[in-house]
C-alpha cells in the first residue's frame, strides 16, 4: 500500500465536506472518497465504510481519518 501524501488536516476538511453534504453531486462524493483512500493510504472503499457504516456510533470527520490512519492491512 502506498504511503500516506495526504495531511491529516485536508483530510478531516475533505470528509467533513462529505458529511456535511456539501459536495455538488455523487460523483464529486465519489471521487474525494478515492482521492481520501489514496491519500491515507487505505484499501478501495475503505474510508467510504467508515463513514457510512461505522461499528458503532457515528464517528466525526477527526476520527473517521484518525481510523483510516491507524488502518493495516494484514497478511493473508
Amino acid at each position: 500500500m502506498a504511503e500516506a501524501v495526504m495531511t491529516r488536516e485536508s483530510a478531516v476538511a475533505m470528509v467533513q465536506k462529505i458529511v456535511d453534504g456539501d459536495c455538488a453531486d455523487d460523483a464529486e462524493i465519489d471521487g474525494a472518497l478515492e482521492a481520501l483512500d489514496r491519500g491515507l493510504g487505505c484499501p478501495s472503499g475503505y474510508v467510504s465504510d467508515l463513514i457510512y457504516s461505522p461499528d458503532g456510533p457515528e464517528s466525526t470527520a477527526a476520527e473517521v481519518v484518525e481510523l483510516a490512519l491507524a488502518h493495516r492491512p494484514f497478511a493473508l
